[in-house]
């Protein structure tokens, strides 16, 4: 397809050893920004365009640059006025005879920048099933995926060995799976909705908050200025479940956009393919609608979003033969629900001067408000949170563009109603509030060298006061290769109930061990986490490869340990009293076998320790070792039609399970699983760029964890525990759908 790309430069000159700095913004035909655009002089990149298309070179002297954006013909543009509005218009590909020049982007980049992070675009997220958030990072090797218990069907997320609580998991920057939507809110977002995801490991910015331990995910939703008129996405699978998603958008004018994102999902079958009385998955409905509005004026360089939100998720889950109007909350059945209404309201405005591109403001706003009810046979879990958040930022310059900084204030208000019946009922009402202030400054000479120094100061009804810092730093020390570095320290209050609900699911009894604090009469999380890694670029028989090996290891200063091995009977928490760590290596390989053939491989190993009751134990349910590969493959394009291939190949090594000795002989379970491997596949087939379909399949190998529910046979005795799952419950599991766009 054929563009012309339209180039606004703004230039500005700040003098520092006789350097001066090009600022300016790369935008396409329809005013959209253009990202990771390169900026070259002499073959060498000087600068990249961020998100927002904005880029800024430094140059000992006037000089020719190059502009290389993919899909667009490259821009040769000679700087020499310093206090000229230089307007470049690349006009369409020329046909170059022979010459044909082929870049497909690929689905998942590591980013250029000072963190250790990766960008997932919709391309990646289109290899999974019909996916939502928790779904969509089965072929990431960063992220591991596993089911938390054999009921309520729902996925958790790991990254460095540690689960979702410990990551800062965010949408457009606003934290967003938190407090009540801890346990199940990654499956609220479906995948159709997000334009991308950027992961990343480690300590996380100081202007996201104070609450990231082990990293962050960052998703970015569809922006109404850039989608498409309408999109329809159709799903059915061979667990009876079935999605679909409508997008509809408008243009209103040329600075007023719409968007109204429909999803249902559905499951009407009952499937119990282990035979052991339980449903495999829950039946249940959703229904999640959003409204977004995007307002843009980039020559006066305003921007700002609104968006409203509303989702209803019902599960029904337990014996085959339990009806919810007969057996709830009785013995004649072991049945559960969990019905849950969340509504978000936020607004996102900003400000960047347009004749200072480096200078910007923002100011960003959300509402939420989650109610839960849930029951577990005779255990009841019923949760209301309302929040409210709010962050001021300003970003500008000291001195000149080699140095940079970000400042603001942030508000966090949480106000939870918490009702708990297990053995007694407890109501745990609480309310929390923070503020605080951040600075973040940023060094890059453009070359070899930038860090990012970052700390910000906050005080919490029930933390007190408490400084964050944080540091990331990157190095070049020769060509193709990259250095990253990164520490800091998070801090959190656990919510012990709503992240650890799935423990509900089982006859253990809770035992809280108050000492007096704040949270629950417990102490809250402090741990610090510190990281290196490398990626080296090459080329391997005249192919694209590239390396990467990292290492992390958190260290908790404070952690509510949640204890499953003093009893099978009993789940305990309270404040580490020892040593809690965990170390987490990874080697990742991406190569280009072939044109449009390429391979993702990575080897992880986890050394993860917790002091159980003056026992320094491994950390159940985590495999020391995990082996990953994805192949994906794309056809010619002929006319607009092409095929995709897309696979995904997961082995786990031997699992510590949690103590089952006090239980009979035919509820015990061994020391450590064996070690399993799952292969997921899809193929799609492209008509145009218009229509698609697409089938696949999980857990082809078929694969099954046996005996995943203890004393399925006896639900309301004092052996019953589904939460021990190590692997997979269903069997193999197919699906196909299409997808509708209107382009125009």
């Amino acid at each position: 397809m054929k563009y012309t790309l339209l180039v606004v430069c703004t230039l500005a000159m700040h003098t520092l050893y006789a350097q001066d700095t090009y600022k300016g913004k790369i935008l396409n035909t329809y005013n959209q920004s253009i990202e990771n655009a390169n900026i070259t002089v002499n073959d060498s990149v000087v600068g990249t365009t961020d998100k927002f298309g904005m880029f800024e070179v430094t140059l000992n002297e006037p000089n020719v640059v190059y502009v290389y954006a993919e899909g667009y013909e490259v821009l040769e543009a000679e700087l020499t006025d310093k206090d000229q509005f230089y307007t470049f218009n690349i006009q369409p590909e020329a046909n170059l005879g022979e010459l044909v020049v082929n870049v497909n982007k690929k689905n998942t980049e590591r980013n250029k920048g000072i963190t250790n992070s990766q960008t997932m675009n919709s391309g990646e997220l289109l290899k999974a099933a019909c996916c939502n958030l928790a779904e969509s990072f089965e072929t990431n090797p960063s992220i591991d995926v596993n089911f938390s218990d054999a009921i309520s069907g729902s996925k958790q997320i790991k990254m460095l060995g540690l689960t979702s609580p410990y990551i800062l998991i965010a949408e457009e920057n606003i934290p967003s799976v938190r407090g009540a939507s801890q346990a199940y809110g990654l499956s609220f977002t479906p995948g159709t909705w997000v334009e991308s995801i950027q992961v990343t490991k480690g300590a996380g910015s100081v202007v996201n908050g104070f609450e990231s331990i082990s990293g962050q995910i960052n998703t970015e939703l569809i922006k109404p200025a850039n989608d498409i008129p309408f999109y329809l996405n159709l799903y059915g699978s061979t667990d009876a479940r079935f999605e679909m998603n409508a997008h509809f958008n408008e243009k209103i004018s040329d600075k007023w956009s719409s968007s109204l994102f429909l999803h249902g999902n559905t499951r009407v079958k009952k499937n119990d393919m282990n035979h052991d009385g339980f449903l495999d998955n829950p039946l249940g409905s959703q229904i999640n609608i959003m409204n977004r509005w995007q307002y843009q004026n980039l020559e006066k360089g305003w921007i700002a979003f609104l968006t409203a939100r509303y989702m209803k998720d019902e599960k029904q889950t337990g014996e085959i033969d339990f009806d919810k109007n007969i057996h709830k909350l009785t013995t004649d059945k072991w049945g559960s629900e969990l019905n849950t209404d969340k509504f978000d309201a936020s607004s996102k405005v900003g400000y960047v001067f347009p004749d200072q591109p480096y200078k910007s403001f923002g100011w960003q706003n959300s509402f939420s408000y989650h109610k839960q009810n849930s029951y577990f046979g005779l255990n009841q879990f019923n949760i209301t949170q309302r929040s409210i958040y709010s962050n001021l930022l300003y970003s500008s310059i000291i001195s000149n563009t080699l140095h940079k900084f970000s400042t603001g204030v942030s508000f966090m208000y949480d106000d939870y109603s918490e009702f708990v019946y297990n053995y007694t009922a407890q109501n745990y009402d609480r309310t929390d509030t923070s503020y605080g202030a951040f600075f973040e400054y940023t060094y890059d000479n453009t070359d070899n060298l930038a860090l990012i120094l970052g700390g910000r100061i906050d005080n919490s009804n029930r933390l007190g006061t408490f400084v964050t810092p944080r540091l990331h730093l990157r190095y070049n020390p020769w060509e193709k290769t990259t250095l990253r570095a990164s520490a800091g320290r998070g801090k959190r209050l656990a919510n012990i109930f709503a992240e650890n609900q799935y423990l509900f699911a089982s006859s253990r009894q809770f035992n809280i061990l108050d000492e007096g604090g704040k949270a629950y009469g417990m102490d809250p999380e402090i741990a610090w986490n510190y990281g290196v890694s490398i990626t080296q670029d090459f080329q391997f028989l005249n192919k694209n490869t590239s390396v990467t090996l990292d290492f992390y290891r958190t260290d908790f200063q404070n952690q509510i340990v949640v204890d499953l091995d003093q009893s099978a009977r009993t789940v305990n928490f309270y404040n580490l009293d020892g040593k809690s760590y965990a170390n987490s290596f990874q080697a990742e390989l991406n190569y280009n076998i072939i044109k449009h053939l390429n391979l993702r491989a990575a080897y992880k190993y986890y050394d993860i320790k917790t002091t159980y009751n003056g026992k320094d134990l491994e950390r159940p349910l985590q495999a020391k070792h995990r082996l990953f590969a994805n192949l994906e493959f794309m056809t010619h394009e002929h006319n607009g039609s092409y095929w995709k291939f897309d696979a995904t190949w997961n082995w786990l090594g031997k699992q510590r399970l949690p103590y089952t000795g006090d239980n009979s002989q035919e509820n015990q379970l061994p020391t450590y699983t064996s070690s399993f491997s799952t292969i997921n596949a899809q193929v799609t087939k492209v008509f145009s760029d218009n229509f698609e379909v697409y089938i696949g399949g999980e857990n082809i190998g078929n694969y099954r964890q046996h005996h995943v529910i203890l004393g399925a046979d006896d639900p309301f005795g004092n052996e019953f525990d589904s939460t021990i799952v190590y692997g997979p419950i269903f069997g193999q599991m197919y699906y196909a759908g299409l997808r509708f766009k209107i382009k125009q």
